[in-house]
């Protein structure tokens, strides 16, 4: 990467990493206080919508953001801030309109996402719908606004605002045990668990679309008014992205609820999904942010056919750094689950059963890793060139997949019982069914862009994946064998010592491995590596 590139990188990888560490405390104090209780079950099908909404909307690399980044980082400051003005008044408009469908549909909406809640989970979950339901205007808003100020080259606020929402929840969470004490996680204090679980949820969006205002008034973007000019050019610029790349990624999130759906009849199982999908998430989340957040503004500006050669190579850059980072990434989770999730959540209400659930779904989690940032990396060269209609079309077809997929991996469930009982693999299948998706589509859109670009050297970029792939698996290994075959001393000092000895031998020997194939990416992130630790040293 040229250096500007490598300095916002570093920006964004420093920001995202105390988010992702902030995310990360707070899941291990609702692991505490809650485990795989109701309150806590229940949150997680009353977050799907807005939830959805956040990451959808909100996100860093969402279809808002990624649309906003693409458009505005080719128009003039001043024309920047009256098509965010305009975009912000469409788009604000709407999402109220669905903030009231929300808290007046909560109930059948509950009933959709998790037909088998019990009585008690449903109602506990319907009210925190209720209280999270303002989320969805938020969520807009906080997206154009993030997207508007990278476009403008502000990176460090917008990837470290998640942090404000995690240090209200574990400031809600904190506060309700100093009034109930032990008894937090008790049935009896179920329905206050999750409404304070709910209520600082939303407390959290309202807090990151608060920050981001003085930063875009300080860069000229943010106008107090509202903007009725839907036919500016800049405007519909946007729109002709951002509609596709929201059905697209929208289409995504049903699959979520399609796994909700099929794991509502499995008690404690939306829970332990979340705690599993935290795990791998915070490394996922920071990578793909400090990967992605510099990678698509320089994308959008090689779309000219002069540029071809340059875009091609930014290409095979982000998806061999995007291999090279997830492949010994997923292999560590594969093969240190047991004592990651040991060493993680295994304290307070999070008893063995717990653990045994989330490490079976962090293995399965850890093996689509590479498969879901390759197919974003893809899905972002698509919207630079002005195309959010063919990751839309990929998507929509993984939803029938997916619904395959989860139906098959859980036994084949009907009314009459299990019709496939010898791959019913429990909640895990849902996860395995989610990898399936993503390894298919992210094959599919590789396809339609060497259709579209007619210049991608894939065989060559095959064979070096592989290669990295079979550097991941030995390192994979080894980080297994040193986790079982080593007498580790009991407690949290020779749980620390289990994974991080036994994940930085991991690294080392893929490191070694990686660089001997002769992969230029391995090559260069191992000097990189190897740079810092003399610098320090």
């Amino acid at each position: 990467m040229v250096k500007s590139l490598r300095r916002i990188a570093l920006i964004v990888a420093l920001a995202t990493a105390l988010s992702k560490v902030a995310g990360l405390l707070r899941q291990l104090v609702i692991a505490a206080a809650f485990g795989v209780g109701a309150a806590y079950d229940a949150y997680n099908y009353a977050y799907v919508l807005p939830g959805f909404l956040l990451i959808l909307l909100g996100g860093i690399n969402g279809p808002f953001h990624s649309a906003m980044v693409s458009v505005l980082a080719r128009r003039p400051r001043q024309e920047g801030a009256h098509v965010l003005a305009a975009i912000n008044t469409l788009v604000g408009v709407g999402l109220l309109g669905v903030t009231v469908l929300l808290v007046l549909a909560a109930d059948p909406l509950i009933s959709l996402v998790g037909p088998g809640l019990e009585g008690e989970r449903h109602a506990i979950a319907v009210l925190q719908l209720r209280w999270m339901a303002p989320m969805a205007l938020f969520a807009g808003l906080i997206g154009l606004g993030f997207g508007a100020l990278n476009a403008a080259d502000v990176f460090w606020l917008p990837s470290v605002s998640p942090l404000v929402s995690s240090v209200a929840m574990i400031g809600g969470i904190g506060a309700l045990w100093w009034l109930v004490g032990p008894e937090i996680g008790l049935p009896a204090t179920a329905v206050l668990g999750g409404v304070v679980l709910a209520g600082t949820t939303t407390l959290g969006a309202v807090l990151q679309w608060l920050i981001q205002l003085p930063a875009l008034a300080k860069q000229g973007l943010h106008r107090f008014q509202l903007v009725w000019d839907w036919h500016h050019p800049g405007v519909q610029e946007v729109l002709q992205v951002m509609a596709p790349a929201t059905l697209s990624s929208g289409m995504l999130q049903i699959n979520v609820f399609t796994s909700l759906f099929f794991a509502s009849g499995m008690v404690g199982a939306a829970a332990g999904l979340g705690y599993a999908n935290l795990l791998v998430q915070t490394p996922l989340g920071l990578i793909s942010n400090a990967l992605l957040v510099p990678l698509l503004p320089v994308l959008s500006r090689l779309t000219e056919p002069a540029d071809r050669s340059a875009l091609v190579g930014r290409i095979r850059q982000g998806l061999m750094l995007s291999n090279a980072s997830m492949l010994p990434l997923g292999a560590l989770m594969v093969g240190l689950a047991g004592p990651i999730v040991a060493l993680i959540y295994k304290r307070g209400a999070f008893d063995a059963e717990a653990a045994q659930l989330v490490t079976s779904l962090l293995i399965a989690y850890g093996v689509g890793m590479p498969a879901y940032l390759g197919r974003d990396v893809i899905v972002r060269v698509f919207y630079a060139l002005g195309d959010g209609t063919t990751p839309f079309r990929f998507s929509l077809a993984g939803i029938g997949f997916n619904v395959i997929f989860c139906w098959l991996f859980v036994g084949g469930p009907t009314p009459w019982g299990l019709q496939l009982p010898a791959i019913n693999f429990g909640a895990a299948g849902l996860v395995m069914a989610t990898v399936a998706v993503n390894v298919l589509t992210c094959l599919g859109l590789l396809l339609a862009l060497q259709n579209r670009l007619g210049q991608l050297p894939l065989r060559q970029w095959g064979r070096d994946s592989l290669l990295l792939l079979l550097a991941a698996v030995g390192a994979g290994l080894v980080a297994w064998l040193l986790s079982i075959g080593v007498p580790w001393p009991a407690g949290l000092i020779g749980q620390l010592l289990e994974c991080g000895l036994s994940a930085s031998l991991a690294f080392a020997v893929y490191g070694l491995l990686a660089t001997s194939a002769g992969v230029p990416e391995a090559r260069q992130l191992s000097q990189q590596v190897l740079q810092r630790l003399r610098r320090r040293s």
